[in-house]
Order: C-alpha cells, then structure tokens, then sequence
C-alpha cells in the first residue's frame, strides 16, 4: 500500500476573488493558494498627504472584506477522498467521521468560487458519485457507504424541511386518496438500490429513504398520483327495498373476494336509514355494477303488504304492540295525505303473540321502517332497583288500676237497692253478678267473668233484711317492645312491586246468646263472630330511574302488630303505622322516610259524688286507673340500582351466603332432643343449582351428581336476556 502523500496549503488572503484551489505537480500535489489581485494605484495618493493616502489604502482593503463573506474555488483532479474531506472540514469547520472502507480519487472541475454551504452541497454529491452517504450524528458527520446509511440514523425530513441537494433523509409520505401499497410499485424503479421504499397500510403512508433531491422529484410524483377522483361516491335513493337489508345482502356478496381484493377496489356501501337511501363509494367499474344489482332488487313486492316476525328481547310484547299500533296508524294516516290510492289501500296490523313474546307486524316498508327504529329504542335492559327498608321501634306501655265497687240489695226489710259500679265488661261488679245468677248456683261457672289482674270480693248474702258485696280490683301492667325490622325487594324500572310478612289474626266482633225463657236463665246456641285480620309489615314501592342515578320512589309503609302490656283489655289491640309518601334519593344513598316520638300519660279517675270525697273513707268509693305510654320510631330507605347482569349476581350471592352463614351457625348447635338430626341447610353457592337429594333418603358422600344434574361444559350461555347466543332475532331488534 503506498504511503500517504503529504499536501502543501499556502495561504493568501484575496479581497476579491477568495481562495482558489488549482492543481500543481501532475495532480501529486495540491496547493492552496491566495493570490492578491488587489492593486493600490499610486497615482490615487501620489498628490495627497501621506496621513489621507494611508486612510483611503485601509479603506479599500478592509471595507470589501467586511461587505461580501469568503468564498473559494474548488479544483481537484484525481485527488485522494481522504484529502478532500480533509479538506471541506477545514473550509466548512464541520468534524468527519470516515469509515475506513471510504476510499478512490476525486476530480472537480469549478469556474467559480463557492461559499461555505455550496461547497458542503457539492462535497455531498461527490460522496453521492462514489457511493458513499453523509449522516449527521450530534456535533459529528458520519462518512459510510451507501448501504450502511439507512441503518446509521438518517435524519427525518419533513414538508417543512425535506432536506438539500444529495443529503441522505428519510421522510414519511401521507397518501390522502389512494393506496399506499398501489404506488410502491409504480416508484420502486425510480428508488436506487441502495434506497428504501415501503408502504404502511394501517395509515395509508410511503416511507422513503434516499437522497433528498431524489425524494422531492418522488413526492411530485406523489402529488401528481394522489388525486380524488371525480364522484366516487353515489347516492341511490331506493323506492320498495329497505336500505339496511339491501346493504346486509350486497356486504355479503362482496365477502367472497374480499381477501383477495385490494383496498382501493373494495365498495364502501352506507345505509341511511332515515331517507331509505344507500351511499356507495368504490372506483367506477364496481359502482356501477353495484348500481345494475340495486335496480335489479329494488323492485315492488308482491303483496300489498309485507308481515314480519319481531322477538322481543327484554320488552313485553302485549304492551309494546299497543304503543307500536298508535305509531303506526299515524305514520300510515300521515302517508294516505301523500301517497297515492295503492298506498292508502295497504293493510297495516300489529298482533302481540305472548307464548314467544313476539310481534307480528304486517306493513308497508316505509311504515315498518318507522316502527323498527322505535322497536330498537323500546326493547332494551331495564335496569332493577333494590329498596331496603329498615324499620326501628322502640315503644313501653305502663298501666296501672285500682278501686272498690259495691252492690246493695235490701228488698227483704225495705232496705234500699243500689250499686257502685265502675269500669265495664267483665271488669266491673255488675257484669260478675250477671254471670254468677247465669251460673244458676254454680260460683265456679261465673269464674270466666272476671278480668285480668287481682279481684276481691267480700260482703253478706244470705240475710232476709239486707245484703250487700264489695269488690277489691286492682292491676299494674308493663308492656316493652323492641322491633327492628328490614324489609327489601328488588323490582323493576317503572313496576310497582309489593312484599307482606306477617300473620293473620282472628279478632272478635261480637257475641250472640239466646234466652229460651225468661224464668230458666239458661242459654241455648250462644256463639261469637271474628274478624279476620291480617298484620305484619307490607311494603309497596314504585321506583323510577330518572337520568343519572336520581331515583324517585313512591313509596308505602305499613306496620300492623298487637299492641303489648294493655292492662284491663278484654279486647285484642292493634297498633297500625302507615307511611305514603314520594321521594327523590340518589343510587346507593339512605334517606329517613318519617318516623314519630310520641310520650302520652292517660290518667282516669271514677268516684262516687260525695262520698268519693271523704278523706281516707272516700278511697273506697274511687276507682282509678294510669296508662303511660312511649313510643320512639323512625324507618329509613336505600335503593340501589341494578343495571347489569353483574350487579344482580353479586347482591343474589351476598343475599344467599348470608342465610347459609346463619343455617351453618344452627347446624354447629345440633337439634335438641333428636340426635342424629341436623338443621337444612342450602347448598354452597357453587352447587346451588343442582337439584337435592330426596328427603326420605340419606345423603351420600361418595354419591357424585348425576350426568344431568351437572352443567354441561360445551352448552352454550345465555345471555342477559335469556336469549341463546345463536338465535338471531328478526332485523328491527
């Protein structure tokens, strides 16, 4: 290998014609040279001062070296690449990186001088002819062969910049009107093969990697190509065919080449279902086939009249066949107005069929087009609401009584006859002789007239003169209750949903005896009636979903129970709470519908005129009785709302492991008195479905559920509205 050869610069500075770079010695040797052209006439400053001849010479050599910026002349001839970059870097001030494989020799012929940017430019197309690149890396330049430089990070031009002359850039093309990968092969002959050109589908972009004068003369290409072409999407207005359904049978006509089919010749076909039309886009040869099937199918059926079949996901098909009649009559009058007689004269029914929650609609298609849209806009999920009640009652009831009763009778020595009487009904001294002469003699058959609490009786009853009775009564009753109730059911947007626990009540309403003579007494087919009544706690509730999570509730709110600890009652006494309200809650919050504190103290007192007012003696004509009550209850309401399949498996799933929680806790006990039997309990909630063992046969821990009773594995779901997955309802769902 010969060695380098050494190059002498000589340098001189020329005002006018910058730096001139000729070749000396055969081409071995270049040496750069300023040669001075610059000549000071004499004469100019021969008459002048020496101090002004000297100011005018500065002026010359200075002001046209600050006016116009240096530039040189580039000459070489069979020169060492290695020297020109050498060179250019020392001209140009930028720093080179050369890859050793960079060699050959250089020849340039210029007849003018350059300036620093020109010069880089034709440095770059010298390393364009002898195939080598220039890549800029941060403050440095990369000098590589041509096939390294697209994997060496070529810059990244764009519209703004797309880069000078030979510079190595790669750019991103968007394509705006036809197919990326249509172009590559129409410009792959114009990309050398040291360049790269390839097509991005997803985005419709050219990715290029060449030389930046090269990339410009593509890009015009580009433009001159990508050019809309003129009504490349039509509008067919259809008279008898349904848009939606034509658009169903012609997608499906195209889906056998679809594959094999490139994008730009696929068919873009759009319903619009509000004008019945179809919009279809494509290039020329397909619409216009498209256009000869349209006119081939759009043609009058051939009855008046066409009758579909619509299943109903979620919606009721008899109430939704009534909102449909209505829409239906009235889009049909308002066609009768417009349309001509053959169309006034079409049939137009709607039948509900319940046993498949379908509808049966025989119509125009305008019409059924109509109700199709309200169909799609009225079946959907309704979401469900679950409403908690939560009751609490804490109420106490004292009472309390005491008094003397008396009963004179002197007939036999004209004596007066008379009693004191107080209270009623079996409580009182009066209702007690009653019974006691029915008992004709037996005092045992008059014990069921006395009433509740302590009772006395004293007096003389076999004097010929006079006889009379007292009778001691008194009683203290104390009555606590403590009631916390929660009642909930879910239910329906917009239905009215009810839930009663409780128990029926037989209550007395009357008696009825009857006498079979005046002097006997005795009694024959005596019998009581009763009322039956139901109590308990009812809860009637009617929620609607309004928009957002706002849910108005109408609501109603019964409470029925016996009332405890009434002292001195014969009767049965029932308490009844009722709430009928309206409300507005928000999805998941609590809200107090009403409640009531209520402390009442009812004193009663009953006294003998007079004599009830003599102290001490005066208490044995007195009856008094004290009644306290307090009642403290308040009931408060949370909806939740349940919009998807998920929310309502995950409240049945809490609502079920709680009641096998508390079975489980009674299962630990063990039943009393029956060994060997244990509390029903539900299944795990894994196997809840499956069907349970009979109750006269043992349950085995061997025995695995039968075939049947297991679900099987390749059955196809449901899904949320009870529909199989391969049915496919009729268009209009």
């Amino acid at each position: 290998m010969a060695p380098h050869r050494l190059f002498r610069f000589k340098l001189i500075r020329n005002s006018h014609d910058g730096l001139q770079w000729p070749p000396v010695a055969e081409g071995q040797t270049v040496i750069m040279i300023l040669q001075q052209h610059c000549c000071v006439r004499r004469q100019w400053a021969s008459g002048l001062t020496p101090a002004l001849g000297a100011l005018l010479l500065w002026l010359i050599l200075i002001l046209p070296v600050m006016a116009a910026p240096p530039q040189n002349m580039l000459n070489f001839k069979g020169a060492d690449i290695n020297a020109v970059i050498s060179a250019v870097a020392e001209v140009t001030g930028k720093n080179f990186i050369v890859d050793p494989r960079v060699k050959g020799k250089v020849t340039l012929i210029s007849n003018r001088p350059m300036g620093e940017n020109e010069i880089y430019l034709v440095f770059l197309s010298i390393l364009e002819v002898h195939g080598y690149s220039a890549v800029p890396s941060g403050e440095t330049i990369k000098i590589v062969p041509d096939a390294d430089a697209k994997h060496s990070g070529m810059p990244t031009a764009s519209k703004r910049q797309p880069g000078r002359g030979d510079e190595s850039v790669t750019r991103v093309v968007q394509i705006e009107h036809v197919t990326a990968a249509q172009l590559v092969p129409i410009l792959r002959p114009l990309v050398p093969p040291q360049g790269h050109l390839a097509a991005y589908p997803p985005s419709n972009v050219l990715i290029i990697s060449d030389r930046a004068a090269n990339i410009a003369r593509l890009v015009s290409i580009i433009q001159r190509i990508d050019q809309p072409s003129s009504g490349e999407i039509e509008y067919i207005q259809l008279e008898h065919a349904v848009a939606a359904d034509l658009v169903r049978v012609l997608n499906s006509l195209q889906q056998q080449g679809a594959k094999k089919a490139l994008k730009s010749s696929k068919p873009m076909l759009v319903a619009d279902e509000r004008t019945n039309s179809i919009l279809i886009g494509g290039d020329r040869t397909t619409r216009l086939q498209l256009r000869a099937i349209i006119s081939h199918l759009d043609t009058p059926s051939g009855t008046s009249g066409d009758t579909h079949v619509v299943y109903l996901r979620y919606a009721k098909a008899k109430d939704l066949a009534t909102v449909l009649t209505g829409v239906g009559k009235a889009k049909k009058d308002n066609g009768k107005s417009k349309g001509p007689a053959a169309v006034r004269n079409q049939p137009f029914d709607i039948q509900a069929d319940e046993s498949t929650n379908a509808l049966v609609i025989t119509a125009t298609p305008t019409v059924y087009r109509s109700l199709a849209s309200v169909i799609r806009q009225l079946d959907i999920r309704r979401a469900q609401v679950l409403v908690e009640v939560v009751i609490a009652e804490i109420s106490s009831d004292r009472s309390a009584e005491l008094g003397v009763q008396w009963l004179f009778e002197g007939t036999g020595g004209n004596m007066p006859v008379g009693a004191v009487n107080f209270g009623g009904g079996g409580s009182s001294i009066s209702g007690l002789a009653r019974a006691a002469l029915a008992a004709s003699g037996n005092p045992l058959a008059a014990v069921g007239a006395l009433g509740t609490g302590m009772t006395v009786g004293a007096g003389r009853f076999n004097s010929n003169t006079f006889n009379f009775a007292a009778l001691v009564r008194a009683l203290e009753g104390d009555g606590a209750t403590n009631i916390l109730s929660t009642p909930n059911l879910v239910t329906l947007d917009n239905e009215e949903a009810e839930i009663f626990v409780g128990q029926e009540l037989s209550i007395p309403s009357g008696t009825f005896t009857n006498t079979s003579g005046s002097n006997t007494g005795s009694s024959v087919n005596p019998f009581t009636t009763f009322e039956r009544k139901k109590v308990g706690i009812r809860l009637k509730v009617k929620p609607q979903i309004n928009e957002g999570n706002t849910i108005r509730l109408d609501i109603e709110q019964n409470i029925d129970g016996l009332v405890a600890g009434s002292a001195g009652q014969g009767d049965v006494v029932t308490s009844e709470r009722t709430v009928t309200t309206s409300v507005l809650v928000d999805d998941g919050m609590a809200l107090v519908l009403g409640g009531l504190i209520e402390d009442r103290v009812v004193e009663t007192g009953q006294k003998v005129p007079l004599l009830g007012d003599i102290p001490l003696l005066g208490a044995l004509f007195r009856y008094k009785s004290v009644q306290k009550q307090k009642v403290n209850l308040m009931m408060f309401m949370r909806p939740t709302i349940l919009r998807s399949k998920s929310d309502s498996l995950n409240l049945t799933r809490n609502k079920y492991n709680y009641i096998r929680d508390r079975q489980l806790d009674l299962l630990d006990e063990g039943v009393g008195l029956l060994s060997g039997e244990e509390h029903p309990t539900l299944p795990p909630e894994a196997d809840y479905l499956y069907i349970p063992e009979p109750f006269d046969e043992e349950p085995s821990a061997d025995k695995e559920p039968s075939a049947d009773k297991k679900p099987s594995a390749d059955k196809k779901p449901e899904d949320e509205s009870g529909i199989m997955e391969n049915s496919q309802p009729e268009a209009g769902q």
